[in-house]
């Protein structure tokens, strides 16, 4: 299901607020009634995308991500319009690898009208769209299938990545911790996004401002690491934080009618 812009900025505002917040607070902030705020919040609960306690709700403390059916359309325009962004910086004749994840997929999308590029992948939606552009050299790694996931995984698929040197790496996370470090669910994935980082010219991270604060256990890197952050808004607290480490920013908000 889509996310109300109320939905959304309740998530907003639960991350400006340090990962905590009362539903009374939430009532008088938006001048809505407590079974309208109550409604939102079960709605954010079934999602996965808050916790509910006792007066109000939390971020949750995740060891599972999100399924992918939640995740396609969770901040689904956000993430098209990372995807839009990305592309625009892509020249023609370049090579990159996409890595996991529904974002770096609506980036294979945004590259319909793209004028040529290499592309490499473990990310079977990613290939799946690249199809549709002849001018673009699409390569599909080997191993294991995450059908829960719809990509492919294993050491077969990071010592793939590993055989190319490519111009720019474009991948997402599964959280953002306070203090920058870029968070995935498994070992499989972190390894993943380490080789992408390894053997590419200019690193795009591409994040909704959803995985700030977000938990996930294992631990893949820095922001440091990083040449280029796309992200659909910056939170006060995560603008702060990119700040402090001097991080090449890109806001792909929402156009102003």
């Amino acid at each position: 299901m889509q996310l109300s812009t109320r939905q959304q900025a309740i998530l907003t505002l639960l991350r400006e607020q340090g990962g905590v917040l009362a539903s009374g607070d939430l009532t008088d902030h938006f001048d809505v009634s407590v079974q309208t705020i109550r409604k939102d919040l079960n709605d954010l609960s079934d999602m996965g995308l808050v916790k509910r306690v006792h007066g109000g709700i939390t971020l949750p403390v995740q060891t599972h991500n999100l399924s992918f059916a939640n995740r396609c359309v969770i901040n689904l325009r956000a993430k098209q319009r990372i995807a839009e962004r990305v592309v625009a910086q892509l020249p023609e004749g370049c090579s990159l690898f996409l890595g996991i994840g529904t974002t770096p997929q609506q980036v294979a999308e945004a590259m319909l009208n793209h004028p040529g590029a290499t592309v490499i992948t473990n990310n079977l939606n990613a290939a799946l769209a690249l199809c549709r552009n002849s001018r673009i050299s699409t390569y599909l790694c080997g191993g294991r299938l995450r059908p829960s996931d719809q990509d492919l995984m294993g050491e077969d698929a990071t010592a793939y990545l590993r055989r190319f040197q490519v111009n720019f790496g474009i991948f997402g996370i599964g959280g953002l911790s306070a203090d920058g470090a870029l968070l995935d669910f498994s070992p499989e994935e972190s390894h993943i996004s380490q080789a992408i980082l390894e053997n590419c010219e200019q690193r795009f991270l591409v994040a909704d401002a959803s995985k700030y604060l977000r938990s996930a256990p294992v631990k893949t890197g820095h922001l440091n690491d990083i040449d280029r952050l796309f992200v659909d808004q910056l939170p006060a607290p995560f603008e702060d934080l990119c700040l402090r480490h001097d991080i090449d920013v890109v806001v792909c908000a929402e156009a102003a009618l």
